[in-house]
């Protein structure tokens, strides 16, 4: 394997997942894949990864006081049981399946951020039904979270924007901070079924986690609009581009 396109794509995807609030891991499987790295093995590795990185990315949101705690609680009740099942399933997907998948996912989050940024405006939602939004979002994230490996982050802040319609920066702080407690259990079973290469975790983790920090340090200081109209270029550029590469 490439080793030093592992390390370098650590580098990239630490600093994005810090910027954007995001797990890294739909950016990070195809990447992986396309520089030697087996599918399922892509899939799986970054998962683990993902823990150390959140967690420096985390402490900057945490700091701002910009982590919704009500929300990462209902979250984690109701995700983490969802990301068991969802990573049990891998047992009958196929790597190549998830990989293309994922390219799909990153490809349509990308449109989204690219075509509608910014705050989604003042609605009310009545507190029964945000409550039964909060949970069919972590469901939902959960289960992708176990079965995509990527530790939920690149679809919570999204949802938790359209669906809940917290502000942007929330969005990204709190689901940091599910994303890092989503990747445990997720990761428990993929070294369980074997999918895990510890070595690709090492080297892509220590390459991501120092880049994390200042990447969610820059988020806190420039424009959340921007950020998303730039990221959502950049995924819908590359969830496109793999997607015709693998036609």
């Amino acid at each position: 394997m490439n080793w030093a396109g592992i390390a370098a794509l650590g580098l990239v995807v630490g600093f994005l997942s810090g910027l954007f609030g995001k797990g890294g891991s739909a950016i990070a499987t195809p990447l992986l894949h396309a520089v030697g790295v087996p599918a399922i093995v892509a899939v799986a590795a970054p998962l683990p990864a993902t823990i150390p990185s959140t967690l420096a990315a985390g402490a900057a949101y945490w700091r701002a006081h910009l982590i919704d705690r009500e929300v990462l609680s209902w979250s984690l009740a109701f995700g983490v049981p969802a990301t068991i099942a969802g990573a049990l399933a891998t047992r009958w997907i196929s790597g190549e399946a998830l990989v293309r998948a994922t390219d799909l996912i990153v490809a349509g989050l990308g449109l989204r951020f690219l075509l509608f940024p910014g705050e989604p405006g003042e609605i009310v939602i009545r507190p029964d039904h945000y409550r039964l939004r909060l949970v069919m979002v972590a469901v939902v994230v959960g289960a992708a979270s176990g079965l995509l490996a990527n530790s939920g982050g690149f679809i919570l802040a999204p949802l938790y924007l359209a669906v809940l319609r917290l502000p942007i920066k929330t969005s990204f702080a709190t689901s940091l901070a599910v994303a890092c407690v989503l990747a445990v259990p997720g990761t428990l079973v993929h070294t369980a079924l074997g999918h895990v290469d510890w070595a690709v975790v090492a080297i892509f983790g220590a390459a991501s986690v120092p880049l994390s920090y200042v990447g969610a340090r820059t988020g806190l200081r420039i424009n959340a609009v921007w950020l998303e109209r730039l990221y959502g270029a950049a995924l819908s550029i590359l969830g496109i581009g793999f997607l015709v590469a693998r036609a």
